[in-house]
Protein backbone atom coordinates (compact mmCIF):
# COMPACT_ATOMS: atom_id res chain seq x y z
CA UNK A 1 0.00 0.00 0.00
CA UNK A 2 3.20 2.46 0.89
CA UNK A 3 4.12 1.89 -2.91
CA UNK A 4 1.14 2.55 -4.46
CA UNK A 5 0.87 5.58 -2.13
CA UNK A 6 4.57 7.07 -3.54
CA UNK A 7 3.37 5.96 -6.61
CA UNK A 8 0.71 8.70 -6.36
CA UNK A 9 2.55 11.27 -4.99
CA UNK A 10 5.19 11.21 -8.09
CA UNK A 11 2.36 11.28 -10.57
CA UNK A 12 0.82 14.58 -8.61
CA UNK A 13 4.47 16.18 -7.73
CA UNK A 14 8.13 16.35 -7.49
CA UNK A 15 8.94 14.06 -4.63
CA UNK A 16 12.24 15.27 -2.47
CA UNK A 17 13.34 11.48 -1.42
CA UNK A 18 15.51 12.77 0.94
CA UNK A 19 12.11 13.48 3.35
CA UNK A 20 9.08 11.61 1.36
CA UNK A 21 10.24 8.53 2.43
CA UNK A 22 7.41 5.60 3.61
CA UNK A 23 8.32 6.42 7.18
CA UNK A 24 6.20 9.92 6.67
CA UNK A 25 3.61 7.90 4.82
CA UNK A 26 3.34 5.32 7.28
CA UNK A 27 3.57 8.24 10.07
CA UNK A 28 0.68 10.13 8.55
CA UNK A 29 -1.61 7.33 7.52
CA UNK A 30 -0.95 5.80 11.32
CA UNK A 31 -1.68 9.52 13.29
CA UNK A 32 -5.03 9.67 10.73
CA UNK A 33 -6.35 6.14 11.27
CA UNK A 34 -5.46 6.55 15.65
CA UNK A 35 -7.43 10.05 15.29
CA UNK A 36 -10.33 9.43 12.56
CA UNK A 37 -11.81 11.16 10.10
CA UNK A 38 -11.74 15.02 11.49
CA UNK A 39 -7.59 15.31 11.42
CA UNK A 40 -5.75 15.86 8.73
CA UNK A 41 -1.82 15.04 8.02
CA UNK A 42 -0.72 17.22 5.08
CA UNK A 43 3.34 17.10 3.60
CA UNK A 44 4.66 20.09 2.27
CA UNK A 45 7.77 19.82 -0.26
CA UNK A 46 9.11 23.10 -0.32
CA UNK A 47 11.24 22.78 -2.82
CA UNK A 48 8.07 23.47 -5.01
CA UNK A 49 6.79 26.62 -6.10
CA UNK A 50 4.14 28.02 -3.89
CA UNK A 51 0.79 27.35 -5.31
CA UNK A 52 1.92 23.50 -5.48
CA UNK A 53 3.55 22.39 -2.25
CA UNK A 54 1.32 20.27 -1.10
CA UNK A 55 2.93 16.43 -1.86
CA UNK A 56 0.70 14.10 0.37
CA UNK A 57 -2.09 14.90 2.79
CA UNK A 58 -4.69 12.48 4.27
CA UNK A 59 -8.25 13.50 5.09
CA UNK A 60 -8.06 16.55 2.84
CA UNK A 61 -11.72 17.42 3.28
CA UNK A 62 -10.72 18.66 6.74
CA UNK A 63 -9.52 22.12 4.79
CA UNK A 64 -10.43 21.46 1.61
CA UNK A 65 -6.78 20.50 -0.33
CA UNK A 66 -5.64 18.33 -1.62
CA UNK A 67 -2.26 17.16 -3.53
CA UNK A 68 -0.96 19.82 -5.60
CA UNK A 69 -2.51 22.66 -3.89
CA UNK A 70 -0.09 25.58 -2.53
CA UNK A 71 1.16 27.15 0.16
CA UNK A 72 -0.01 28.04 3.92
CA UNK A 73 1.23 30.19 6.22
CA UNK A 74 3.51 27.95 7.64
CA UNK A 75 5.12 27.57 4.31
CA UNK A 76 5.23 31.41 3.21
CA UNK A 77 6.97 31.63 7.16
CA UNK A 78 9.80 28.51 6.49
CA UNK A 79 10.68 30.89 3.52
CA UNK A 80 11.08 33.70 4.81
CA UNK A 81 12.80 33.18 8.02
CA UNK A 82 16.45 31.54 8.52
CA UNK A 83 16.37 27.77 9.43
CA UNK A 84 17.66 28.67 12.93
CA UNK A 85 14.54 30.86 13.26
CA UNK A 86 12.21 28.51 12.35
CA UNK A 87 11.35 26.17 15.90
CA UNK A 88 8.74 23.54 15.51
CA UNK A 89 4.81 24.20 16.60
CA UNK A 90 2.86 22.28 18.95
CA UNK A 91 -0.58 22.28 19.57
CA UNK A 92 -1.92 25.85 18.64
CA UNK A 93 -4.84 27.09 17.18
CA UNK A 94 -6.03 27.56 13.24
CA UNK A 95 -9.14 28.17 12.03
CA UNK A 96 -10.38 27.22 8.02
CA UNK A 97 -12.16 29.40 6.19
CA UNK A 98 -15.71 28.22 7.06
CA UNK A 99 -14.27 29.05 10.53
CA UNK A 100 -13.85 25.68 11.48
CA UNK A 101 -10.94 26.07 15.01
CA UNK A 102 -8.18 23.01 14.49
CA UNK A 103 -5.79 22.13 16.78
CA UNK A 104 -2.44 22.24 14.97
CA UNK A 105 1.48 21.00 15.20
CA UNK A 106 4.17 22.09 12.42
CA UNK A 107 7.41 20.09 12.50
CA UNK A 108 10.06 21.15 10.14
CA UNK A 109 11.70 18.21 7.84
CA UNK A 110 15.68 19.15 7.74
CA UNK A 111 18.09 17.67 5.08
CA UNK A 112 21.31 16.92 6.75
CA UNK A 113 22.62 20.14 6.48
CA UNK A 114 19.69 21.95 8.67
CA UNK A 115 17.83 23.16 5.45
CA UNK A 116 14.04 23.01 6.17
CA UNK A 117 12.93 21.21 3.18
CA UNK A 118 9.56 19.91 4.20
CA UNK A 119 6.83 20.77 6.62
CA UNK A 120 5.13 17.35 8.25
CA UNK A 121 1.61 19.16 9.54
CA UNK A 122 -1.37 17.84 12.17
CA UNK A 123 -4.47 19.90 11.72
CA UNK A 124 -7.41 18.07 13.95
CA UNK A 125 -10.75 19.64 13.77
CA UNK A 126 -12.05 20.43 17.06
CA UNK A 127 -15.57 22.22 16.91
CA UNK A 128 -17.39 19.45 18.03
CA UNK A 129 -15.12 19.65 21.31
CA UNK A 130 -15.31 23.29 21.48
CA UNK A 131 -19.34 22.96 21.25
CA UNK A 132 -19.45 20.22 23.52
CA UNK A 133 -17.40 22.52 26.10
CA UNK A 134 -19.82 25.34 25.82
CA UNK A 135 -22.77 23.03 26.44
CA UNK A 136 -21.08 21.39 29.79
CA UNK A 137 -20.11 24.44 31.33
CA UNK A 138 -23.87 25.89 30.62
CA UNK A 139 -24.25 23.21 32.81
CA UNK A 140 -21.10 22.91 35.31
CA UNK A 141 -20.55 27.20 35.16
CA UNK A 142 -21.58 29.31 38.08
CA UNK A 143 -22.36 32.91 37.72
CA UNK A 144 -19.04 34.13 38.94
CA UNK A 145 -15.48 32.43 38.87
CA UNK A 146 -15.00 32.49 42.66
CA UNK A 147 -13.74 29.78 44.22
CA UNK A 148 -15.65 26.73 45.30
CA UNK A 149 -17.00 26.40 48.98
CA UNK A 150 -15.30 23.51 50.56
CA UNK A 151 -17.18 20.73 52.41
CA UNK A 152 -15.37 19.84 55.64
CA UNK A 153 -15.86 17.05 57.73
CA UNK A 154 -16.02 19.00 61.25
CA UNK A 155 -16.62 22.30 62.31
CA UNK A 156 -13.19 22.93 63.07
CA UNK A 157 -12.52 22.47 59.49
CA UNK A 158 -15.47 24.59 59.10
CA UNK A 159 -14.00 27.21 60.80
CA UNK A 160 -10.30 26.84 59.40
CA UNK A 161 -11.97 27.63 55.54
CA UNK A 162 -13.35 30.87 56.81
CA UNK A 163 -10.74 32.31 58.18
CA UNK A 164 -8.71 31.42 55.04
CA UNK A 165 -11.11 32.95 53.18
CA UNK A 166 -11.68 35.99 54.74
CA UNK A 167 -7.96 35.96 54.22
CA UNK A 168 -8.35 35.88 50.58
CA UNK A 169 -10.88 38.59 50.89
CA UNK A 170 -8.51 40.98 52.18
CA UNK A 171 -5.72 39.77 49.93
CA UNK A 172 -3.06 40.38 52.84
CA UNK A 173 -1.09 37.60 55.13
CA UNK A 174 -1.99 38.78 59.07
CA UNK A 175 1.36 40.21 59.73
CA UNK A 176 0.64 43.06 56.95
CA UNK A 177 -2.56 43.25 57.99
CA UNK A 178 -3.34 47.11 59.76
CA UNK A 179 -6.63 47.80 61.94
CA UNK A 180 -9.29 48.09 58.87
CA UNK A 181 -7.99 45.19 57.10
CA UNK A 182 -8.67 43.12 60.53
CA UNK A 183 -12.13 44.54 60.96
CA UNK A 184 -13.16 44.14 57.31
CA UNK A 185 -12.24 39.93 57.80
CA UNK A 186 -13.67 39.35 61.35
CA UNK A 187 -17.12 41.32 59.55
CA UNK A 188 -16.85 38.77 56.94
CA UNK A 189 -16.52 35.84 59.86
CA UNK A 190 -19.45 37.50 61.30
CA UNK A 191 -21.86 37.73 58.34
CA UNK A 192 -20.46 34.21 57.46
CA UNK A 193 -21.74 33.18 60.94
CA UNK A 194 -18.25 31.80 62.12
CA UNK A 195 -18.78 33.11 65.61
CA UNK A 196 -21.78 30.58 65.91
CA UNK A 197 -19.28 27.73 66.59
CA UNK A 198 -18.01 26.84 69.91
CA UNK A 199 -14.70 28.65 71.22
CA UNK A 200 -13.99 30.36 67.82
CA UNK A 201 -13.50 33.62 69.37
CA UNK A 202 -10.39 32.40 71.14
CA UNK A 203 -9.10 31.04 67.70
CA UNK A 204 -9.77 33.89 66.00
CA UNK A 205 -8.23 36.17 67.79
CA UNK A 206 -4.86 33.79 68.48
CA UNK A 207 -5.20 33.67 64.44
CA UNK A 208 -5.23 37.54 63.97
CA UNK A 209 -2.98 38.43 66.78
CA UNK A 210 -5.87 40.35 68.99
CA UNK A 211 -7.38 40.31 72.40
CA UNK A 212 -10.66 38.98 72.47
CA UNK A 213 -11.45 42.10 73.97
CA UNK A 214 -10.75 43.94 70.51
CA UNK A 215 -12.56 40.79 68.77
CA UNK A 216 -15.61 41.94 69.92
CA UNK A 217 -14.75 45.36 69.71
CA UNK A 218 -14.35 45.00 65.66
CA UNK A 219 -17.19 42.44 65.33
CA UNK A 220 -19.53 45.56 66.43
CA UNK A 221 -17.84 48.14 64.18
CA UNK A 222 -20.53 49.26 61.71
CA UNK A 223 -19.02 50.11 58.08
CA UNK A 224 -18.41 54.08 59.00
CA UNK A 225 -15.72 52.32 61.31
CA UNK A 226 -17.48 53.32 64.25
CA UNK A 227 -18.03 51.18 67.55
Amino acid sequence: MTNAVLDTVKEGARMDKAFLTPFWIQLAQGITGHFGENCEVVIHDLTQDEEHTIIYIENGHVTGRKVGDGASHVVLEARNKKPEELKDRIGYLTQTEDGRMLKSTTIYIRDNDGKVIGIFAINFDISNFIMTEHALKSLTGTRNDEKPEVITKSVNGLLDDLIEQAVRLVNKPVSQMNREDKIRAIRFLQDKGAFLITKSGDKVSKYFGISKFTLYNYIDVKENGKV
